[in-house]
């Protein structure tokens, strides 16, 4: 029983990676959103931002990364649906976009308010 617990679980953890591998495969701005976070991690090390920063930064990117492999879910679903052009589609695609758009603005305001003192500190 045990054994099939574990193997269930390794399987849906290999379904999710597959997932995540085939959004940054197929989605620009995925890459870019985790290129992204790559380089905000790297600066937050290079700062020395505090744990709460922390708390902070790895949420948004959480957040963004979240919101884009679920915006590419539903263009995926309403592609399926609805091959051919229906303003209602569109607005389901529209409205996708925009919610990952929030995610990326928030996390970009917070980035800026988080590293605007130790830049301030570099450079003042």
């Amino acid at each position: 029983m045990a054994d099939t617990n574990f193997y269930k679980l390794g399987r849906s953890f290999r379904y999710a990676f597959q997932g995540f591998h085939s959004g940054f495969r197929s989605q620009l701005n995925f890459r870019i959103q985790c290129t992204a976070a790559v380089v905000v991690i790297i600066l937050g090390l290079l700062c020395g931002i505090t744990k709460y920063d922390w708390l902070w930064i790895l949420l948004n990117i959480a957040l963004v990364l979240f919101g884009e492999l679920i915006n590419t879910a539903l263009e995926t679903l309403v592609d399926l649906v609805s091959p051919d052009y229906h303003v209602l589609a569109g607005k389901v695609k529209d409205i996708a976009a925009a919610a990952v758009t929030i995610l990326a603005a928030n996390a970009l305001v917070s980035a800026i308010i988080i590293f605007s003192g130790p830049f301030l500190k570099l450079w003042g």
